[in-house]
Order: structure tokens, then C-alpha cells, then sequence
């Protein structure tokens, strides 16, 4: 404890910050298809891990990480799309547990798939070139790369916000999420709706996908573990709230990094002790709505 000093509790804040985007990222993703669809998505931590797979694969074929940045969710939201379209779809309507339990299915093939594909081993990822170094905040040096990790969330999440509460389409998705059959009266196809949202999520956890894999070991199990971090923040920032979404992940992210400093044995412990202590308190989460899960 004698050598926890301000500088490395502030760069400790800062790295937690950091890990908070990509939990942030990828809760945005999940929060967003359940607050629209009411669909609890197992297979979003799968999604991210073929997001890392695709993004590592692309890099290598266009020697370009900023190009595989832009393909690799529109490939990986072109596989939610389908998904959707023949695999959810037909289960609106049915209850809660059918979604899930089919996501839940679909992760396990989406990890078979990827093992099929590029073997059970996983896929070496480094930094890209541009982006290494760090950086001088006056508290000491800090990573480029998890800097532009942090910007890179800041402006998907802004432009994901400006989407859905300022453009014509965004306001069809809200009301379709509210009353899907007065926007059928209306002449929408709601279903189109609905696979929209589905594919925003999915390729929201392939860039979260993507932006992570520089700095985690690429492998078929990696969206197991995330994804239940993912619902953690979830849960703790409110089931289908983006704002909720995006405070709780950085939330978690500097719990988890700051107990990775004071007490590394309890840093896996603490988001679950953090969850429960938001949960005592607000059993919705922190920017949940109560009843939406019923």
C-alpha cells in the first residue's frame, strides 16, 4: 500500500476508464436490442468474439486496421441481420425464454464456427503500428492505443445517440419499441424495424469486437467471459437504458481497475459485489425502468 501513490491511482483511473469503454461499447450494443426488441441476446459475447476474429483476419488481408475497423461490422451485423431474419424473428411474440434460449444456442455455433474456420488455437493481435506509443497526462505515460479506444466509443455512442433521438428513422424505432401496432396502422413494416435494431447491435459488438482484440488474447472462448461482464453492466446501468449502459461500463470499469490495484484477488469478485450493492438498492439499475422485464 505504501507505494499506491496519487499518480498511479489517477493512471489506474484513467486505465479503468479505458476498460469501462469497451464494457460500455458492448453493453450499448446488448441494451439497445433488448430496450427495442425486449430480446435478451446470448449470443452477443459470440457476436464480439467474431468480431475479434474477422477484425484480426481483415487487418492481415488489407494490412490496414482502420479498413477492418469499417468491414468488420458490416460483416458481422450482416450475420446479425441474417440471424434475425431466419433464427429470431419467428419467435416474436413467444415469450421472453425462446430468444433467449435460441441465442443461447447460436453463441455455441458461432464458437464452432470460428473454431472450424481459424482453428482452436485463436489468432495472434498486437496494437497497430500508428496507434503505438504513449502518451504524457502530467500523472505519467498512458497508452495511444486505449486513449483512441476511449475517443473511438465517445463518438459511437454520441453518433448511435444522435441517430436514434434526432433522425426520422430513430423516432420509428422508438415508437416500434412502444407500440408496434399503431406504427403498423401507420403503414410501417415493423419487422423491418426490428431487424434494423438487431443488426445495429450485432455490429456494435463486432467493432467492440475489433477494438478490443489489440489488447486481449484473440480466442473462441473470449466472448464467454465478457459477455458476462456485459450483463453486468447491463444490469447495473438499468435492462434496455443506452445512458445506463454507458455510465454503468465505465463505472464497472474503474471498480474493476482499482481493485485490480488495492486487491487483485477480489478485481473479478468486485463488479459482481457492485452489482448486487446497485441491485439492493435499485432492483431496476441505475437508469432502469421498473416492469420492463415483465
Amino acid at each position: 500500500m505504501d507505494q499506491v501513490t496519487p499518480s498511479l491511482i489517477a493512471l489506474q483511473l484513467v486505465t479503468g476508464v479505458a476498460l469501462g469503454a469497451v464494457y460500455a461499447l458492448l453493453a450499448v450494443g446488448l441494451s439497445l436490442i433488448f430496450g427495442m426488441l425486449t430480446v435478451v441476446n446470448f449470443a452477443h459475447g459470440a457476436f464480439f468474439m467474431v468480431g475479434a476474429f474477422l477484425g484480426v483476419y481483415f487487418q492481415a488481408l488489407t494490412g490496414s486496421f482502420f479498413l477492418s475497423l469499417l468491414i468488420t461490422p458490416l460483416a458481422v451485423g450482416s450475420i446479425g441481420l441474417l440471424c434475425e431474419r431466419f433464427l429470431v424473428r419467428p419467435l416474436y411474440g413467444r415469450g421472453i425464454d425462446y430468444p433467449l434460449l435460441l441465442t443461447f444456442g447460436l453463441s455455441y455455433v458461432l464458437i464452432e464456427g470460428i473454431r472450424m474456420i481459424f482453428g482452436i488455437e485463436g489468432m495472434p493481435s498486437s496494437t497497430p503500428t500508428a496507434l503505438r506509443g504513449a502518451v504524457d497526462l502530467g500523472f505519467g505515460h498512458f497508452p495511444l492505443y486505449r486513449l483512441v479506444l476511449i475517443l473511438a466509443t465517445a463518438v459511437v455512442v454520441a453518433a448511435l445517440w444522435l441517430f436514434i433521438e434526432k433522425t426520422r428513422y430513430g423516432l420509428i424505432i422508438r415508437a416500434g419499441s412502444r407500440d408496434p401496432e399503431i406504427v403498423r396502422v401507420l403503414g410501417i413494416d415493423v419487422s423491418r424495424v426490428w431487424w434494423m435494431v438487431f443488426g445495429i447491435g450485432t455490429a456494435i459488438a463486432g467493432l467492440s469486437g475489433v477494438l478490443a482484440a489489440p489488447t486481449r488474447a484473440v480466442n473462441a472462448e473470449m466472448g464467454i467471459t465478457v459477455l458476462a461482464e456485459s450483463f453486468v453492466v447491463t444490469v447495473v446501468g438499468g435492462m434496455g437504458s443506452l445512458p445506463g449502459a454507458v455510465v454503468a461500463g465505465l463505472l464497472v470499469g474503474i471498480v474493476f481497475s482499482l481493485t485490480s490495484l488495492l486487491a487483485p484477488d477480489l478485481a473479478e469478485l468486485s463488479i459482481f459485489v457492485l452489482m448486487a450493492l446497485v441491485l439492493l438498492v435499485r432492483p431496476q439499475g441505475l437508469f432502469g425502468k421498473a416492469g420492463l422485464m415483465s
